[in-house]
């Protein structure tokens, strides 16, 4: 990041603060993004893309106002902005019942450079992406391939009136790989997202990519010859990928504070637990936690977007509702500390309160040994598209593909199958949580007014538990 725009943020809130300001904070971001597209292995497009600027945080009279400026060219235009944002504060806190009260925060000065083990280029990204779109391409049945790699190189810095200062370097590595297959009238694709927080280590480490294409393309060949699955509420086996998006839907969103106040009931819901803080809402197998601590994790960061030091927040232990995600402002109101998860998608936007790395805490069961004990029941696996409810109460999330069980053995490949539940009631189901824990990367999460996108982790083991079961098709 330039030193010029460190320098202007520093200034802006000096000038915040002695026009009045109870409290001011500013995000200075830079961000370089390369990506391209390869179909069936042609190279549509490769895009660059820069973006710097900042986002500006005040209260005034108990009342938030914010306004972020793309490249600012003087101190003399966010200065200006400033005077207008504290204008907008102080007119509104007239018809304001409820004053902002933040819980207290250590002010910081640190400097953080994530590490990266091999910095990513675009021409190595394409040349990994036609080998992958090369593997796919040539599994029978396959009629299209498309691979998305991307980085994205970001640097944040922020600064507060309480005299923060935190800049944080890093770089994520992502690549979307999607295989489809068709045959008899017949179109089954599958797709999956691979990376992490890093260089480019996170997608070729023991042929991590390569693998995956191939697995990708076998899978959504076979299930040209997959059956349908009848209805049954019966015995289901997920597996890490599919639980990592149960988590993120009916775990993760209910659990930041703003829903279950509300907040985000007109577009985007609130939450199934409501008021349940201290109540059982699961069996005893079931542990949730978030945790922006997790290395190599795009939900991972040592502060967040209020200067909050990020940390492991239990969420359910034991099948206990134990706490939500807060920032500075709700954990006033719930009289507890703020969990770093208040976080924007760019200096464009107000910070809202977004998962960082939330998951079903591991299990110690052998996964084989879990799928024996089923008489009658199926092997779900990785996630693909959800449908819940506005409180998060009944779900419904379909999956890649499903396998059928009986007397403990896997039998038939089973196509377009959609799971579905109650979230109490498929949570107290649980009996068995795996020992094969695993973070996925999620690069498409959206919330707020206007629509924000997050990238985060989601994840868990594989878990045992009662669903019904049924084909879309």
């Amino acid at each position: 990041m330039e030193s010029d725009l460190q320098e202007l943020a520093d200034k802006a809130v000096r000038f915040a603060t002695d026009s009045g300001t109870q409290y001011c904070d500013i995000r200075a971001e830079h961000y370089e993004r390369k990506e391209a597209l390869i179909e069936n292995n042609e190279t549509e497009y490769t895009r660059t893309s820069n973006d710097s600027g900042i986002g500006v945080r005040l209260v005034k009279d108990g009342t938030w106002s914010f306004f972020s400026i793309t490249n600012p060219d003087s101190f003399e235009q966010i200065k200006n902005s400033i005077e207008k944002a504290i204008k907008n504060s102080t007119h509104y806190a007239n018809n304001k019942k409820n004053k902002i009260n933040l819980h207290p925060n250590s002010h910081i000065k640190s400097k953080i450079n994530f590490p990266v083990l091999k910095n990513p280029t675009i021409e190595e990204l394409i040349s990994i992406s036609n080998e992958c779109s090369k593997i796919i391409s040539n599994t029978s049945r396959i009629i299209k391939s498309i691979i998305n790699p991307q980085y994205t190189n970001s640097s944040k810095y922020f600064t507060n009136s309480e005299g923060s200062e935190i800049l944080q370097n890093y770089t994520d590595v992502t690549v979307d790989m999607i295989a489809i297959a068709h045959e008899s009238g017949i179109t089954q694709s599958i797709n999956v997202t691979e990376g992490g927080r890093g260089g480019i280590e996170q997608i070729i480490n023991k042929n991590k990519i390569q693998n995956k294409a191939q697995e990708i393309a076998s899978r959504a060949a076979s299930l040209i010859d997959a059956k349908p699955a009848k209805e049954d509420k019966t015995t289901v086996v997920m597996n890490p990928d599919f639980v990592s998006l149960l988590t993120h839907e009916i775990l993760g969103h209910p659990s930041e504070a703003d829903r279950v106040m509300g907040k985000e009931m007109a577009w985007a819901g609130g939450a199934w637990w409501k008021g349940k803080i201290g109540e059982k809402i699961g069996s005893e197998k079931l542990n949730v936690f978030d945790d922006p601590t997790i290395k190599e994790s795009l939900g991972w960061y040592f502060f967040d977007d209020e200067g909050v030091e990020t940390k492991k927040t239990t969420l359910v232990e034991n099948g206990i509702l134990k706490n939500h995600m807060q920032n500075r402002e709700t954990a006033q109101i719930y009289n507890t500390s703020p969990t770093g998860n208040m976080r924007a998608t760019n200096y464009r936007f107000m910070p809202l309160i977004r998962m960082a790395c939330t998951c079903i805490g591991n299990g110690d069961r052998n996964v084989d040994e879990m799928i024996k004990e089923v008489k009658n029941g199926y092997l779900v696996s990785d996630m693909k598209i959800p449908s819940i409810d506005m409180k998060r109460y009944n779900w419904s999330i379909s999956c890649q593909y499903a396998q059928k069980i009986e007397n403990g053995e896997i039998t038939d490949l089973l196509r377009d199958v959609i799971v579905m539940g109650t979230a109490p009631e498929f949570f107290n189901s649980i009996d068995a949580c795996g020992n094969d824990f695993t973070v996925r990367p999620i690069t498409n999460c959206g919330k707020g007014d206007p629509m924000q996108s997050m990238i985060m982790g989601n994840g868990g083991p594989s878990i045992r538990g009662i669903a019904t079961v049924k084909s879309v098709n």
